[in-house]
């Protein structure tokens, strides 16, 4: 989203940009997400989601983020949904491939499967979840989470940026993801297979114990980080016939239980069901992206780089302490690296 909305930008303002692909094809992350593009209605609850991101750059997102949504849409980019199905939050939902086809049109010049061949003056690599020495090092001691993104986001942005001094953000220990059944998932099951449904769950680690304190959030990213400091970073998912019966995005939580590959009878668990249990449900967290990366200020200037832009996941902070919209961001900050880098020329 990043890399392609600022090379889109770009040329819409007379320039040449070149949109350096280190994987296969372009799109990135975003070519596998659920497409949907989202702001909270109200500025409050943004802060109240995400309290120790960065006000300044939260504010720039939550305030511009409408107009870049009708510009994807001025570029031909097809809408799926016109409204994201949740009463705190405004947006679109877009055909990721459509999505993906209309920025490239735009972006012109786009390479995949090359190294850059000059000195890059946008990031958009996409974060450092693919990377398992700097997950290790920043978010989970064993490095093994497992992937629930495009594989080429290993990191590249930060650590160019870093060599030449670049400062990180806050919530480097933070990431964004899905807890999944405790099996082996394809690209194409990143989305339907996601267990969105614990808020309704009791949820338990692999000793028994109950370890989630409160209520789980509204994108139970907060449970997600949570399992990821369990015991071999697992939980169980025991649900009730009430639980079974609630809906998760127009989907019943029952459909989705039962396309999880790890369901079980409760009574085959390693400890005590509580009474009413219906099904388990084993769940491992999928990392999709990163929270924590390099600092930027409003223009998306690398803070210690002089003449260095950063965009989508390679910039850290915004939704540091909670969970807000990673393709809204990218594709806010993206615009304004594009516009940022041409009024240095």
């Amino acid at each position: 989203m990043a890399g392609l909305s600022a090379a889109a930008r770009a040329r819409e303002l007379g320039a040449t940009p070149i949109v350096y692909e280190k994987g296969t094809r372009p799109g990135g992350s975003m070519l596998l997400s659920s497409g949907v593009i989202w702001r909270f209605r109200e500025w409050e609850d943004y802060r109240a989601e995400c309290p120790a991101g960065d006000e300044a750059l939260q504010r720039v997102v939550w305030e511009r983020l409408d107009g870049a949504i009708a510009w994807l849409e001025s570029l031909g980019a097809p809408v799926v949904e016109p409204d994201t199905g949740n009463p705190r939050t405004t947006g679109r939902r877009f055909d990721p491939r459509g999505l993906t086809a209309a920025l490239v049109r735009v972006a012109g010049d786009v390479r995949p499967g090359q190294e850059a061949a000059a000195e890059p003056t946008i990031l958009a690599t996409g974060g450092f979840q693919g990377n398992a020495e700097l997950v290790a090092e920043h978010i989970h001691p064993a490095g093994s989470l497992r992937l629930r993104a495009n594989p080429w986001s290993s990191g590249d942005g930060m650590r160019y940026a870093l060599a030449r001094g670049a400062e990180l953000s806050a919530g480097l220990d933070e990431f964004y993801g899905r807890n999944m059944p405790d099996a082996s998932f394809s690209e194409a099951q990143f989305v339907p297979l996601a267990q969105l449904y614990g808020r309704f769950a009791r949820v338990y680690n692999e000793r028994g114990e109950e370890f989630f304190d409160g209520e789980v959030s509204w994108s139970e990213n907060d449970l997600v980080q949570a399992t990821a400091q369990q015991p071999d970073a697992r939980a169980w998912y025991l649900l009730d016939d009430d639980a079974l019966a609630q809906s998760v995005r127009e989907r019943k939580v029952a459909h989705i239980v039962a396309l999880a590959p790890t369901r079980v009878d409760p009574a085959e668990l390693p400890f005590p069901a509580p009474a009413g249990a219906r099904v388990a449900v084993r769940v491992s967290p999928g990392i999709t992206h990163t929270i924590g990366g390099l600092r930027v200020d409003e223009r998306a200037r690398v803070v210690g780089v002089d003449g260095l832009f950063a965009a989508g996941a390679d910039v850290g902070g915004i939704s540091t302490g909670g969970y807000a919209s990673g393709l809204a961001a990218a594709l806010v900050f993206g615009r304004i690296a594009a516009e940022s880098a041409l009024d240095r020329l």
